[in-house]
């Protein structure tokens, strides 16, 4: 088992392609995104000179996703990181953006970890499978969405799940209808 507590490392070759060194396979950008999306942290080295080039590569990953329209971004924030870069001195914007992207992660673990302090109902049965059901509708709100949804059909192992995004809509709206009518009988 491979320890997710270190960065998995990825070994650039002379001819570009990546190399996952844990399961000794050749990776794509998206695979690389997929493990990021999945709370590992990935560090990216050229094998031949040992330069780290992890930034350029989630960088590259970032374009990539604009491109293709999965605007995340703001037109002002990409303006503000352009400026940052090429104002002279030290600037503020990446110090306020590790800050705030920070602030966000520590900000949902407290939320999950305290949903039993907070919500009074953590003693009544079945109260884990609605957690789960929190749990993955707060990830779908802070745009970490899981590979499957609490009870949904098994996928093959290593495969993100394929659903279109209606499906997964669909899956959502009736996770929240089935956590309203059990709502609703406990009154």
């Amino acid at each position: 088992m491979a320890d997710t507590n270190k960065p998995l490392l990825i070994k650039r070759y002379a001819s570009r392609r990546l190399y996952n060194t844990e399961t000794s396979d050749y990776v794509t950008l998206e695979d690389i995104s997929g493990f990021i999306r999945d709370g590992r942290e990935v560090q990216i080295v050229d094998l031949k000179s040992g330069d780290d080039l992890t930034r350029q590569y989630l960088l590259q990953i970032i374009a990539e996703h604009e491109s293709r329209g999965e605007s995340v971004l703001p037109v002002d924030v990409l303006n503000d990181l352009v400026r940052s870069y090429m104002s002279p001195g030290t600037s503020v914007v990446p110090q306020f953006l590790k800050a705030s992207f920070d602030m966000l992660r520590d900000g949902q673990s407290r939320v999950l970890e305290n949903i039993n302090t907070i919500n009074p109902m953590s003693k009544m049965p079945g109260f884990d499978v609605m957690q789960a059901q929190q749990e993955a509708f707060m990830k779908a709100m802070t745009g970490k969405l899981p590979t499957a949804w609490p009870g949904a059909a098994t996928q093959e192992k290593g495969k993100p799940a394929k659903a279109e995004e209606g499906e997964s809509l669909e899956a959502i709206k009736q996770q929240l209808a089935d956590l309203q009518d059990k709502l609703s009988k406990l009154k």
